[in-house]
């Protein structure tokens, strides 16, 4: 039989991934904070349950995708939470945590004799709408293959990184730290360009057909930011909250990180200047207004 599954945070992302699951045929019970969001799931065929423990009741898989470390614990782990129910057998956290949360929430749940992925995305929500999310998974290679359909609801390239509790959310740091750098360097290397007299849409068209394309350069500013769009779907302050995650996680391995915490720094800067709910491409505008000029076409 199908497993039935659990979906717990409906919020940019979440709330694009839940009815994936749905067209996929699998039965999906949901909670979220917000009643309108958990609503327009129920529209869609979901059923509501009003807090963490009753979708561990419902559920043989529970999916979590939540903003910060410290919510994920309380809600897998915390009084009422998913693993007090009686049903679930499979946690997965979608969520941003750092590999030293994974390894806490493996520990934890397996002496509850149920299993725990670490599956963080990247793809942004674009690729949550569109079911083309990149899913990056590390823990048990049995839960993983339990897992998998479910994950290919919603995920074009779904990998299992790893039988070690955490390795997932490695990459996704990995995967974080290099978009925040990147677009930063490349965002001051564009402004130099234009403030010494190259037309915008010009200078990108030529980064990306040369050495330095990267997805900053061809997305964020070429496709959006060139015209004025700031909307990729990704807080400033979630992106932040990651970086701090990257530097903790590389200092505990012992891995130099100097440009790394730089580029963390312009993320702290936008949030002082009053960014931090903004999409995390504001980080471009903050550089901007140092430059004196625009990346417009």
């Amino acid at each position: 039989m199908q497993d039935t599954i659990g979906f717990i945070g409906l919020g940019a992302m979440g709330r694009h991934m839940v009815p994936h699951l749905l067209r996929a045929g699998f039965a999906v019970f949901v909670c979220d904070t917000s009643e309108q969001a958990a609503a327009a799931m129920v529209a869609q065929g979901a059923v509501r349950c009003d807090m963490p423990r009753q979708v561990g009741d419902s559920a043989d898989v529970v999916l979590t995708c939540l903003p910060t470390p410290d919510v994920v614990e309380q809600v897998v782990v915390g009084e009422n939470g998913v693993a007090e129910g009686g049903r679930v057998r499979v946690v997965v956290d979608h969520s941003t945590t750092g590999p030293s949360m994974a390894r806490s929430l493996a520990r934890r749940l397996g002496a509850r004799g149920i299993a725990s992925l670490d599956a963080p995305l990247a793809g942004g929500v674009p690729g949550a709408e569109a079911g083309t999310l990149s899913v990056m998974v590390g823990g048990d290679a049995q839960a993983y293959a339990r897992c998998e359909p479910v994950f290919r609801s919603f995920g074009r390239k779904v990998v299992h990184v790893g039988r070690e509790p955490g390795l997932g959310q490695v990459l996704k740091l990995v995967n974080n730290m290099t978009v925040a750098a990147t677009l930063v360097a490349t965002t001051e290397a564009v402004l130099f360009g234009i403030k010494s007299g190259l037309e915008a849409g010009l200078l990108l068209d030529m980064l990306n057909a040369s050495t330095a394309r990267s997805f900053a350069s061809e997305s964020l500013l070429g496709q959006d930011v060139v015209h004025r769009r700031f909307d990729f779907g990704f807080r400033i302050e979630l992106m932040r909250k990651d970086l701090r995650l990257f530097l903790q996680e590389a200092e505990a391995a012992g891995t130099p990180a100097f440009t790394s915490a730089l580029t963390k720094q312009f993320f702290d800067h936008a949030i002082a200047a009053g960014h931090a709910d903004h999409d995390m491409t504001h980080v471009v505008q903050v550089l901007e207004r140092m430059a004196g000029v625009e990346i417009a076409r």
